[in-house]
Formats: structure tokens, C-alpha cells, sequence
């Protein structure tokens, strides 16, 4: 599959606040101290299981998750000390995809009315307002586009470098175990972005809101080829 037209924004907060919202095994991992949330929206295409093709209607559509970033720890987790991702919400515009996404990969998928456009001056679109029957409500309206052109990626910052390239994600069932899948891509080819936000809740939910008038750490892609496996048990 591939994931276009995609803009990092990354929000520092205190690892306490996040650490009631992290099931036992994992641990918030931290930057210089700090933990970090981020909001993701981007346009998935060739979505499809591996060795069929993709089908019209169903392969391509917006996405948008809100995630932070975390490690395996305890007693019984065969994937001690792993970092990887934890996505405290996914909304996507395809409301079988995330049927199978919550079935296959565990994950808190909800279904959203979305839309992403961008013009002939590279400026992307996006609006996204939560449908999902029973879920929090949750809009995302914003304007974003690239600033530079992309940069190799050993001459991204430590910061950048930290938050972009992770290379598993972790989900758990409702008893509690523990899952992680592995994701395979080359480095991100970052380039420098602006961003206008008008509305944001996508964290209320959750019980916290994003830093008010601290500017957050932005980086676009306008592209990347990505392989995610289903997660596999890693806890008892």
C-alpha cells in the first residue's frame, strides 16, 4: 500500500497524562523527557491483502490517526524494549476497511465522513468529522502544505528522526493481551511543512486536550510504499 499527501504533527505533552491511556506491557517512551502525541492525516491507496489485487471503491481513501509512541516492558512481553507505535484512534473513509482493520490488526478503527483535496499549488484540504456509532466525536479541519523540497534522511534532527521512523505498532484485546505487528518501509522523505488548523478534537475523548499556543513539530511526505503485517501475540 502507499500513504500520500501526509503530514507529521507532533504535540510534546507530560508522559503521566498518556500513561493511564497505555495498557500494562507497554511503556510512553520519551524524548529528552518528553512524551509526544501526534496527529496524522494522509490518503491510503492500494490497500489490499498481500497477492490480490486492489479493488476499486475500496483500495483508496483518507485516514487519520492520533497516536504516541511507546516500548514493551514487563514480565512476560516477548518483545522487551521494542518501540513502536500506539494509535489511541484511526478514522478512515471506508467503512469496510475498518471493520477488517479492527478485526485483523485490533485496532480502535472508526468510521469517519472524510475528504482530502489538493490544489495545483500542493495546499491539502483535509476535514474529517467521526460517524462511527457509539465513539466520541471528533472533527479535524486543516489546511497543510510541504515548504521545501524533501530532504535525505540523515540530515533530519534526532527529534525528527525519533518520531517518524518507527517500524511496529502494538494494539491489545479486551482481556488485556498484547499484540504487536511489523511495518516495513524505506525512511520517510520529510520535507519541511506549514500547517493551518481550524478545528481539533480529536483528543477530547481521551480526556486531554493538545498544548494550547505551543506550535507543533510539523514534517510532509508526499509519498511512501508501506508493508504492515498482521500483529502477532507477544503477552500470555
Amino acid at each position: 500500500m502507499q500513504w500520500r499527501d501526509l503530514l507529521f504533527m507532533h504535540w510534546p505533552v507530560r508522559p503521566e497524562a498518556l500513561r493511564p491511556l497505555v495498557p500494562p506491557g507497554l511503556a510512553v517512551d520519551t524524548f529528552d523527557g518528553r512524551a509526544w502525541v501526534g496527529v496524522v492525516p494522509f490518503v491510503m491507496r492500494g490497500v489490499r491483502p498481500r497477492f490480490l489485487p486492489p479493488v476499486p471503491g475500496l483500495s483508496a481513501f483518507p485516514e487519520l490517526n492520533v497516536r504516541t509512541y511507546v516500548y514493551a516492558k514487563g514480565a512476560g512481553t516477548r518483545a522487551e524494549g521494542k518501540p513502536g507505535v500506539w494509535f489511541f484512534s484511526l478514522d478512515a473513509h471506508q467503512r469496510v476497511a475498518v471493520r477488517l482493520a479492527r478485526w485483523t490488526f485490533r485496532l480502535p478503527y472508526f468510521d469517519a465522513r472524510m475528504a482530502a483535496h489538493t490544489d495545483a499549488n500542493g495546499t491539502v484540504r483535509y476535514v474529517s468529522r467521526r460517524t462511527h456509532a457509539g465513539a466520541p466525536d471528533a472533527v479535524f479541519r486543516a489546511r497543510y502544505r510541504p515548504t521545501g523540497p524533501p530532504r535525505a534522511f540523515d540530515q533530519a534532527d534526532a527529534l525528527t528522526r525519533w518520531l517518524t521512523e518507527r517500524y511496529g505498532l502494538y494494539a491489545a484485546s479486551g482481556d488485556g493481551t498484547l499484540y504487536r505487528g511489523e511495518i516495513h518501509h524505506r525512511p520517510w522523505p520529510l520535507q519541511p511543512a506549514e500547517a493551518q488548523v481550524e478545528t481539533n478534537t480529536l483528543t477530547r475523548g481521551l480526556g486531554f486536550d493538545l498544548p494550547v499556543g505551543e506550535e507543533p513539530h510539523l514534517c510532509f511526505s508526499k509519498h511512501l510504499d508501506v508493508r504492515a503485517w498482521a500483529p502477532t501475540q507477544v503477552t500470555a
